[in-house]
């Protein structure tokens, strides 16, 4: 990570606030005010007429005028290739919303501490490849030239290892096992980390990409609608003005009752206005369902991994939802102690990222440039082992002759990380091996993710049925995917190395890897056979039943004994071989942009408004409105 000017720098991309920080010559992480002064800026994107774009708490002003052309939590969408906004004639992808925030977040960097070309950008642990990819792909975009991914809960547990509360690079006195819940305004991740002799290792990882603090401001929101619509009649769902202000108002009462017994909630609709005290205690029971979310989550990460709370020696929690009196009271119960709550749940993230940046620049001016010499050596000492969040595998034929996901790779497994296993070919004389690289869900019972292909042509002459073909996935520390298939007979060799679902690179016999040219706009994403659509493990939905003549996929359980460990029948056990961590384990550091297809996304209809009553109550303050009626 070489750069003229190396002042190193950390993103949290939030789904509803990011914010920007660097690593001053003490070694001191220093969040940068926006443009204006805000430490924390919404991640909310409003377009104006004339292309002029707003970012930012402006933006959320302008949203309540024109809410149709306002654009919030698009990182629950990134890595989506078919997800866009339609405005103006023009579709914008979440990476173009990305791009936009992160261009804020740079131009009032770049007014205190000069251009800012790399930096290191925290993604949620449970991100696929596709996803993390896309948000490099927006780093390059917004002008970095160089772009390293922190894994959200890692940043969280480097803040609080190396100093926190200003007792900056305070040594820990033994091993800490520390569980990071960080509960933010779009996602929850959670993170077991051991912390010993300058090491930081993550030991699981789990979470839940779509559940965070907007989750309980949509439940706060249609309370509040069902509520209005029962006493007036209208419902301020039918109106997208209404909705808006509703929302920020939503957003402002949540906080109020993180800190106080109850709040007021104005709404306003049709010529109606009331005020709802909301209390905190029905709040807590109305979002009851996603605190245990949570703690289902956790637990389960937990039991996954044969530890249970007496293997835990910190709770440290971050993320701003985790603010919440509801969520620390269950934490509470279910791991018996005090949290610790020293991290600031909004720029904890990116002061994390802002270490993880320092130890990239160990070698370099910055490091030189560092006024207390402790601070340095520490920074060079420090390093950080994380485990892949989701399964790594191939689509395969079992027994019956369905296509299933077979993960030679599973998850929470430490990186770096290489794993061969033997397979079968299907037919006699078999031509071809067409591997399909696939990831586990982030979620149980959803689909699997395609990552891309890998293909050996012109196998060996010749071959019998069950053939032996060698398949090695290599996941480096710079999370980048390297997938091997070998014709054992013939030694013939293809490699592909997963850069995005759209540009799988994949080779010939026995040649590197080359960059395949960029598809036409009109292209798809990535080719996929009619019959081969992701479909989810096969405990979860019924398998696809093969076409007759797929002759191109592997046996997940051949019959050459040569191919089966010695018992016919059986699975191989894989062989796992770990390569050497290089100093500072990096992240991916590089995204190619790819042409998307775009089309517009029509909004989801609006329910029809019902007749108002009779008698018209415009104004007034209803105490203590029980959410729960």
């Amino acid at each position: 990570m070489n750069t003229k000017n190396p002042n190193p720098v950390g993103i949290d991309l939030g789904t509803t606030y990011s914010c920007l920080a660097y690593l001053n010559k003490q070694g001191e992480p220093v969040t940068l005010a926006n443009q204006e002064g805000e430490l924390a800026t919404p991640s909310v994107v409003f377009f104006e007429e004339g292309q002029h774009v707003l970012v930012g708490t402006e933006a959320l002003r302008n949203a309540i005028v024109r809410p149709d052309r306002v654009v919030q939590n698009s990182k629950r969408f990134i890595g989506d290739p078919d997800h866009h906004w339609a405005i103006d004639g023009e579709t914008y992808t979440p990476v173009d919303i990305a791009n936009y925030i992160l261009r804020k977040l740079l131009a009032a960097a770049n007014e205190q501490i000069g251009p800012v070309e790399h930096a290191v950008i925290t993604v949620p642990a449970q991100f696929s490849e596709p996803q993390r990819r896309a948000t490099i792909e927006a780093g390059h975009r917004a002008g970095l030239k160089q772009v390293e991914i922190i894994n959200e809960p890692v940043a969280a547990a480097l803040c609080h290892v190396l100093g926190n509360e200003g007792l900056w690079f305070t040594e820990l006195a033994e091993e800490q096992r520390i569980l990071v819940y960080d509960l933010g305004g779009g996602t929850f991740d959670l993170s077991l980390v051991r912390y010993h002799n300058d090491e930081v290792c993550v030991l699981a990882s789990s979470g839940d990409l779509h559940l965070g603090g907007i989750d309980w401001n949509e439940a706060l929101e249609r309370a509040i609608c069902d509520r209005f619509l029962a006493d007036f009649g209208e419902d301020p769902r039918t109106d997208a003005q209404s909705l808006q202000a509703l929302a920020l108002e939503v957003e402002t009462t949540k906080r109020s009752l993180t800190v106080r017994p109850r709040a007021a909630l104005t709404i306003q609709h049709s010529g109606h206005r009331k005020t709802y005290q909301i209390q905190q205690q029905k709040f807590a029971e109305l979002t009851q369902p996603l605190v245990e979310r949570t703690a289902t989550i956790t637990q389960k990460m937990l039991k996954d991994n044969n530890m249970g709370w007496a293997h835990v020696d910190v709770v440290l929690t971050t993320g701003g939802a985790s603010r919440m009196p509801m969520i620390r009271e269950r934490l509470k119960e279910m791991g018996g102690r005090t949290l610790n709550t020293s991290l600031s749940p909004d720029q904890s993230i990116a002061h994390g990222a802002t270490y993880y940046a320092g130890m990239l620049l160990t070698n370099t001016e910055f490091a030189r440039a560092i006024v207390n010499k402790e601070v340095s050596d520490r920074l060079s000492r420090m390093k950080q082992v994380s485990v892949n969040a989701r399964g790594l595998g191939i689509l395969v034929q079992n027994p019956q002759r369905t296509r299933v996901p077979h993960y030679l790779i599973p998850a929470n497994t430490p990186l770096p990380t290489k794993i061969t296993q033997t397979f079968g070919t299907v037919v006699d004389n078999q031509k071809r091996v067409h591997l399909h690289i696939v990831e586990s869900p982030a979620t149980e019972g959803q689909p699997h993710v395609s990552l891309g292909e890998c293909v050996i042509d012109d196998l060996s002459p010749n071959l019998p049925e069950s053939s032996e073909i060698a398949v090695t996935i290599h996941y480096d520390t710079q999370a980048r995917v390297h997938v091997t298939a070998v014709d054992v007979v013939g030694n013939r060799e293809a490699t592909s190395e997963i850069v995005r679902p759209e540009n799988v690179i994949t080779t010939g016999v026995d040649v590197e890897s080359t960059v395949a040219p960029d598809p036409s706009p009109t292209s798809d994403d990535f080719h996929v056979d009619e019959w081969t659509e992701p479909t989810p493990p096969a405990e979860a939905v019924s398998p696809v039943q093969l076409p007759s003549d797929d002759d191109e996929i592997l046996d997940l359980d051949p019959k050459n004994p040569a191919a089966s460990s010695g018992q016919p029948g059986s699975t191989p056990k894989p062989r796992r071989r770990r390569t050497p961590r290089p100093d500072g384990g990096r992240a991916p550091t590089s995204g190619r942009k790819a042409t998307r297809r775009r089309r517009k996304v029509r909004p989801t209809p609006s329910p029809p408004k019902p007749a108002a009553p009779a008698n018209d109550e415009a104004d007034g303050e209803e105490e203590f409105w029980s959410l729960t009626e």
